[in-house]
């Protein structure tokens, strides 16, 4: 199964629940604004600890508090695109891409670079960098991590409609054509609708 998730979450006064079961490519977490979908996100990531229960995404346990298994960050290989991006602004877009790139990974510095279209903005600085310019680098810098599943953190907000729609093309050509597990936030129902018809909704 790609998704096989059951946790509880404390942030705050609040204890948020998610159950995800799902043998698909691309599932979306949807809520509103605080629901705490992020928070799920950083836990599945290895971030946040849960309170209770297990996270284990195609195939691998990453998290299991009843078996006391509780894998680093680092181990968990999550390729995650927050929705702050925060790529490095005194690195140019190539040295962003390539920082924690994995040798020997199973998709080339090339392959990412075609597949998003970012051939261009290599010699370019963060800050030069229209909002779909910036998310397509981040979502190329977590896939040079060689990640076994991708988490991506609102990564339409603020965008025009047409940068929008690039960026729902390449989640689309990563979901497709890479096969790769990819939990997706969202607000947007029509964004959602898209993507997948498995949806996880955090109240």
């Amino acid at each position: 199964m790609h998704f096989d998730i059951d946790i509880a979450v404390q942030r705050g006064e609040r204890e948020i629940a998610c159950r995800i079961a799902a043998d698909t490519n691309l599932v979306a977490l949807v809520g509103s604004s605080g629901a705490g979908k992020s928070s799920v996100l950083d836990a599945i990531a290895g971030l946040l600890r849960p309170m209770r229960g297990r996270i284990a995404i195609a195939g691998e346990t990453l998290f299991d508090s009843d078996a006391g298994i509780d894998l680093p960050p680092e181990a968990r290989r999550a390729g995650y695109v927050f929705q702050d991006l925060r790529l490095f602004p005194h690195r140019r877009v190539r040295a962003n891409l390539t920082y924690g790139e994995k040798p020997g990974g199973w998709i080339g510095f090339d392959e990412v670079v075609a597949l998003l279209d970012i051939a261009p903005l290599l010699d370019r600085w963060p800050a030069t960098l229209s909002g779909g310019e910036a998310k397509r680098v981040a979502i190329g810098r977590a896939l040079l991590s060689a990640p076994h599943f991708l988490l991506l953190d609102e990564p339409l907000a603020s965008l025009d409609p047409a940068r929008g729609e690039e960026i729902l093309a390449t989640i689309e050509s990563i979901r497709d054509e890479l096969g790769l597990p990819i939990l997706h936030v969202s607000h947007d129902a029509s964004e959602v609708a898209r993507l997948t018809d498995i949806v996880v909704r955090i109240d």
